[in-house]
């Protein structure tokens, strides 16, 4: 129980006044008592109140008047009415009108403590709910989102404007990249943001459970359906679903999906009836969407309907300027409490390595090496193998950028290895693979069945 909570009482029984005051007292409230609804209305102009206890019946201004003035002008106090046995439906009207609860008279010690700890335990979540959405809030605010290179400047800026509006937006980048934290940052920096986030990885979902999760099922709708249940549609009324990974998803429910953009309603698995929804949609992909419509996965209308508002988020490599600086976040954010510093060698290792796994690969090796460093300095002896051997991502131009061994070379396996390095580095993207060998997109696709190249299994991410 929350000892320390202030109560304003207002009732014109002036007996029953002095026994509330004193029960109230005696638990360790703060009690503030006034006969009618004018003066209550004054100390809380005056005076900041956890809960107002309010007769119904008064002479002057009675308490549904009061319980309707403390709605409009403090909604964050709550409002306990007090009724006689035999006016129960005016209680009944007050909880509608928006009172946490109602007591009685004869008044009942017990049932008016547990009232009162009630409406406090609900009104510290509601405070507890409010601070955690603003420290979300602040978390996703793009100001957070780290770097000061252009690359980073201009996402952010994109960011801004977009989440002013309630577009669709489809965003692109490479595992590890950021995505999803560009996709809270938009939610948590628009008019939705007191509302949920609803967070979706479509790869990470079977596609034959997909759409009951997406749209929700009745019950008997399918085996193992025992009851109704709200799908993630319905879970995001009024706020933003994100559905990550979105080019895993099946054709057949891509569908569905364009009707739920088209119309702004979905049917439950099962149901007949369609449920009208208000809601943001966000869709991320580490694919190449519009191949993917070329090759006949992905539908060219559902393409186009998420592709309102385009937002690709850079690879690291594109950005190295901005890894000191991340790396002195996670830094602090993993070992807090700790003073570490990084050598300048071990930044310009970052900086030479093509980062395949973008930013959430950097957190892991920083994470790394913090295990395995226990002193107060990152050095070159703990990076991983892999960031030693890594070379430099900027294009090196003139004689001597590729050494040849002084007993020859197979050319094509040269040409094989320069092919896989280039998909590799583009996470297996074929049109950036093609763009950083600078050669059209067929040429590389001639190449890759040439040399029998096969992209490893997606598992999402």
């Amino acid at each position: 129980m929350q000892r320390t909570a202030r109560i304003l009482l207002i009732d014109d029984d002036e007996s029953f006044r002095k026994i509330l005051d004193y029960n109230l007292k005696k638990q360790g409230y703060e009690v503030v008592c006034v006969s009618d609804g004018r003066k209550g209305l004054k100390r809380l102009e005056a005076e900041s109140f956890n809960l107002v206890v309010t007769d119904i019946k008064m002479p002057g201004m009675d308490g549904m008047e009061v319980l309707r003035r403390v709605r409009t002008q403090y909604p964050e106090t709550l409002v306990i009415m007090i009724t006689a046995h035999g006016s129960i439906e005016m209680a009944v009207e007050a909880m509608r009108e928006g009172a946490y609860d109602y007591i009685t008279k004869p008044l009942n010690r017990d049932a008016l403590f547990l009232t009162l700890e009630k409406a406090l335990q609900y009104q510290g979540l509601k405070e507890e709910n409010l601070r955690l959405k603003e420290e979300l809030g602040d978390r996703f605010r793009t100001g957070r989102i780290l770097g000061t290179s252009a690359a980073i400047r201009g996402l952010v800026q994109q960011i801004e404007r977009v989440a002013e509006t309630d577009a669709t937006v489809l965003i692109t980048g490479e595992t590890g990249a950021g995505k999803d934290l560009a996709a809270r940052a938009i939610h948590y920096n628009s008019p939705r943001r007191e509302r949920p986030l609803i967070e979706v990885n479509c790869a990470a979902i079977p596609k034959d459970l997909l759409e009951s999760e997406l749209f929700g099922h009745v019950k008997g709708a399918f085996t193992g359906a025992g009851r109704d249940r709200k799908g993630k549609f319905q879970a995001a009324n009024g706020g933003t679903l994100f559905l990550d990974e979105i080019g895993t998803m099946d054709i057949s429910l891509q569908a569905k999906l364009l009707r739920v953009l088209q119309d702004h309603q979905i049917t439950r698995v099962g149901e007949e009836k369609p449920v009208r929804i208000d809601l943001r949609i966000l869709a991320a992909t580490n694919m190449d969407l519009r191949a993917a419509v070329d090759a006949g996965r992905f539908r060219e209308d559902l393409y186009y309907r998420l592709n309102v508002v385009p937002l690709h988020v850079p690879p690291l490599r594109e950005h190295p300027e901005d890894i000191p600086l991340l790396a002195e976040h996670f830094i602090k954010v993993l070992a807090p409490g700790r003073t570490v510093k990084i050598k300048e060698e071990v930044l310009e290792a970052f900086k030479a390595y093509h980062w395949p796994g973008n930013v959430r690969e950097l957190e892991n090796v920083i994470e790394r090496m913090l295990i395995f460093e226990r002193g107060e300095t990152l050095g070159p002896q703990s990076l991983p193998p892999e960031v030693v051997q890594g070379r430099p991502t900027t294009t090196v131009r003139g004689e001597g950028c590729i050494q040849l061994p002084s007993e020859g070379v197979s050319l094509e396996a040269l040409e094989k290895e320069i092919v896989v390095k280039a998909l590799k580095m583009n996470n297996w993207n074929q049109a950036r693979a093609a763009k950083f060998l600078q050669v059209p997109r067929h040429i590389l696709l001639y190449r890759m069945e040439k040399y029998e190249i096969q992209p490893p299994s997606k598992g999402g991410g």
